[in-house]
């Protein structure tokens, strides 16, 4: 694949506080797809992103045939009460038609069978009553009922999923029901999770009072995996910039993209930043976000990094904003807008224009309610979430009853 451009991050002068919405509006512009493909089984395929449009080999259903057990005939039956004899043979699933059913007579036929010549008509076998070699029942019946038509699910040669489609197992289904067995998918997308600081320790470690542990790696490695992308784990570097640049160039070789956290302002010991400055490929996008704000973007090596916040918190919501979206176009899937939807508010609130603020929050007995504290240091509130209310940029008043924009974690992709 064609690599991105050593500044397809690079911003115009002057840009200072961006939007979200035109942040992601630019990422969605400069990103592209920078993984290969491979060959797989259907069987294997969930989840996975498509490379090429798929037809259909086969028509589904490849014949006329009926939707339920029952009694199959010509035409169907108006009003009144209805005797029609039976034939001798019945017609089950799989079998081949190899006899018409002569007008003004039925045959008794399964779920799935292949309606034989004479037969455009099935009853279910409920509404009838068998006696004296024929069926009784008491109409109207339309005609066609309980019947599928020949390719009305597919035809052959229709086209049933598109490249950059991310695969359902409702997907696995249709493509398994025409007859295709493997499919041409990208290969997964290997995303480096680098967590930086002289601060971090890792859980099972002593820590000292002065020392926190590391919280990030582990819920960036879960969110990559919900994600559907290959989480490669990078390990801590401390706050060390030939460290630093040793694990870059290591992470360059086995990894699509790099995340890391903490490290990516602008502060003495922001390493993240200095070092993507000294390869003359780094830019600092100031978002007007919160929780969140810088977010260090550049490359290295060829290989995209998105330096993200420190803070767990801050590190979640943008990851979930901008790198979800990111990270789908660089794995080969459609851009992904955030998706949620508009619900009353169990919580009051004033808010300041000039970010747009995403609230940890859940839903209960058709409200959502919000996380006691707004703290970005509370990941307690991250546990509690179900996903997040999306705030707009300008000033607004929140009362109870209001409606909000609630986006649940499926809403960004996870």
């Amino acid at each position: 694949m064609p690599p991105l451009k050593n500044d397809c991050f690079a911003l115009p002068p002057g840009v200072h506080w961006t939007p979200v919405d035109e942040a992601l509006a630019d990422l969605r512009t400069r990103l592209s797809c920078v993984v290969g493909t491979e060959t797989i089984s259907v069987a294997e395929a969930l989840g996975r992103i498509l490379a090429t449009d798929i037809t259909a080999p086969r028509a589904h259903p490849p014949l006329p045939n009926t939707a339920v057990d029952g009694y199959g005939f010509l035409n169907g039956r108006g009003e009144g009460d209805h005797h029609i004899p039976l034939v001798a043979q019945h017609m089950p699933a799989g079998a081949i038609p190899d006899t018409s059913v002569p007008a003004g007579t039925a045959i008794r036929i399964l779920t799935g069978a292949a309606l034989p010549d004479g037969v455009d008509t099935v009853i279910l076998q409920e509404d009838v009553t068998v006696k004296d070699g024929a069926i009784h029942f008491t109409g109207p019946i339309k005609q066609g009922s309980n019947t599928r038509k020949a390719g009305e699910d597919a035809k052959t040669g229709d086209a049933i999923a598109h490249t950059g489609r991310k695969l359902t197992p409702a997907d696995l289904a249709l493509l398994s029901a025409v007859g295709v067995a493997e499919v041409a998918v990208r290969q997964l997308l290997r995303v480096g999770i680098l967590s930086t600081g002289d601060e971090l320790k890792q859980p099972g470690e002593d820590a000292g009072p002065g020392q926190i542990y590391d919280a990030n790696r582990p819920m960036l490695h879960g969110l990559i995996t919900q994600l559907g992308h290959d989480p490669v784990d990078l390990g801590h570097v401390p706050d060390n910039l030939d460290s630093l640049r040793t694990r870059f160039d290591d992470a360059a070789l086995k990894t699509d993209v790099i995340l890391t956290s903490g490290g990516a302002s602008a502060g003495d010991a922001d390493h993240v930043s200095a070092l993507l400055n000294e390869a003359g490929a780094m830019a600092l996008w100031r978002i007007a976000i919160k929780p969140g704000r810088p977010l260090a973007l550049g490359m290295w090596d060829a290989t995209p990094v998105f330096g993200l916040p420190g803070n767990p918190v801050a590190a979640m919501v943008c990851t979930l904003v901008f790198g979800a979206p990111a990270l789908a176009t660089l794995a080969g899937a459609h851009w992904t807008d955030l998706q949620g939807f508009m619900v009353p508010a169990a919580f009051s609130k004033t808010k300041k224009a000039g970010r747009r603020e995403f609230l940890r929050a859940r839903m209960r007995d058709g409200r959502v309610e919000v996380f006691a504290s707004e703290g970005s240091g509370r990941i307690s509130g991250l546990s509690w979430a179900e996903g997040l209310v999306d705030l707009p940029d300008h000033a607004i008043s929140i009362t109870q009853g209001d409606l909000v924009r609630f986006i649940p974690w499926a809403g960004f992709g996870t």
